[in-house]
């Protein structure tokens, strides 16, 4: 089999061990400072170069897929050779293809054999963002509760030496990226499996009901692109809990799989605020905070063109500092339009100490997102008692009050969110106080305390 890969960036990475280099023709991509370029030694073309070479599917690896797919099929590629990382089983053999398993603070074979004791807990990855954070946070609580938790990755990354040096166990399994629990073997007499995230939809197509499932969805409809429905559809519902971590993830799966009953479980996060290194005095300029990685899904642009609506007068009031990856090719584009407005600063990515440095100097925190399912870094600037301004696209905007705990415009609506920054800049007086009433949101919904007392509801209604 002959085969091109549409996308060179993070699922490219995750993903591309899937496919042996002598099958892969060339990698496709849309960014000019890559093309004509080389990547694992395959050449990177455009795809209107690529599509011309002689290979038998094209693999997207990205979830951009819509618009990636609509781009392949107008350059004259058939829809059924195009192909999704979520659908790589469809191309190769899983079994004759297996990756090597990695065990940290347990062995290989203790597995199977202490399975029945453990809680396994499986992530995507073990990056520090929100997803995989949630998930280490449950396995905290396990553990706090008494329970014998095991935490299971797709990949490595930074958070398994914290799950370590709270003697949490950790396996990294390449093969979940793939594989059904029934092809498994290692999980298949667990106590009680968690999966985070749809992209687990493909391991639960095909699994022992009779262990106990919790399905914890964390996504958007952005997601589900490339999700096959028929797979999912197949999903049974014995011994299956599904949870959102709110509204947004609960929709998005509901378009699919309409009639699938779905609770909700919102995830804890540690308070870390420092109280007394805060407060602003009246001669500082409205510090507005972004927080995120920079691309089309988290809606920076939507805010840039909002800060240009503004007048001078109004921009010279406020400072807007954006913080997060500005590596990509959006965030290059981005950081050269901004130039224009002086008042914007980007900060790139920091750690979490910067972070919440950041947060204590802040007045308010934006969410400009597109769609965004319960953006973390919301409920940490509540912990810090800075009020949020969200679009009605992100989770949080379900427990926001309108000018009593924080703020909502309507996503993508530029003039909508100048007209609310105008408010802010006038109304600095007001801010303090919706911090104030921001906090108890975060105690009520986001605090480590809510989301122990949530989970153990979870965790004794099981059957």
């Amino acid at each position: 089999m002959k085969c091109l890969i549409f996308g060179t960036g993070e699922y490219y990475s995750r993903y591309k061990k899937w496919l042996a280099k002598e099958e892969v023709v060339a990698l496709l991509d849309n960014s000019s400072a890559k093309q004509n370029t080389f990547i694992d030694g395959i050449e990177v073309l455009p795809p209107s170069d690529g599509v011309k070479l002689i290979f038998d599917a094209i693999v997207i690896m990205s979830f951009y897929v819509k618009a990636m797919k609509r781009q392949l099929m107008e350059l004259g590629v058939q829809e059924e050779r195009i192909y999704h990382f979520y659908d790589l089983r469809k191309l190769i053999n899983v079994k004759v293809n297996r990756q090597k398993i990695t065990c940290y603070g347990v062995q290989r074979e203790a597995l199977k054999a202490e399975a029945g004791k453990r809680f396994s807990l499986l992530s995507t990855d073990l990056a520090l963002g929100g997803t995989a954070l949630a998930l280490y946070h449950m396995a905290l609580c396990l553990k706090k509760k008494g329970e014998i938790p095991l935490f299971v990755s797709m990949m490595g990354g930074p958070l398994r030496e914290k799950l370590i040096e709270e003697g949490i166990p950790v396996v990294i399994d390449p093969n979940l990226q793939l594989a059904t629990m029934w092809e498994t073997e290692w999980l298949s007499s667990a106590r009680l499996i968690v999966c985070n995230a749809i992209n687990y939809y493909i391991f639960l197509s095909e699994r022992n009901t009779d262990i106990p499932v919790i399905w914890w969805l964390h996504d958007s409809s952005f997601f589900y692109d490339g999700v096959d429905g028929e797979i999912l559809g197949r999903i049974s519902e014995k011994n299956l809990t599904v949870l959102s971590v709110g509204p947004v993830p609960e929709q998005a799966i509901h378009k699919i799989r309409s009639n699938l009953p779905v609770g909700e479980l919102i995830y804890g996060v540690p308070n870390t605020a420092r109280p007394a290194e805060k407060r602003k005095d009246v001669g500082k300029k409205v510090c507005f905070v972004t927080i995120g990685f920079i691309e089309e899904r988290k809606g920076q642009d939507i805010l840039l063109e909002a800060a240009g609506l503004l007048s001078k007068d109004e921009r010279e009031k406020a400072v807007f500092y954006f913080v997060g990856q500005d590596s990509s090719y959006m965030a290059a584009r981005f950081k050269q339009q901004a130039e224009a407005v002086p008042e914007i600063i980007v900060m790139g990515s920091v750690g979490r100490e910067e972070i919440h440095a950041v947060l204590n100097a802040a007045d308010m925190l934006i969410c400009p997102s597109r769609e965004d399912p319960m953006p973390t870094v919301a409920a940490e600037s509540m912990m810090h008692g800075v009020p949020c301004l969200v679009s009605d696209a992100t989770g949080t905007a379900a427990f926001i009050r309108q000018g009593e705990n924080g703020l909502v415009f309507k996503s993508g609506d530029a003039i909508g969110l100048a007209r609310q920054i105008r408010w802010c800049i006038a109304n600095r007086s007001c801010l303090a106080k919706m911090g104030i009433q921001a906090k108890k949101v975060y105690e009520e919904v986001f605090s480590m305390e809510a989301f122990e007392k949530n989970l153990s509801g979870v965790i004794s209604g099981l059957p």
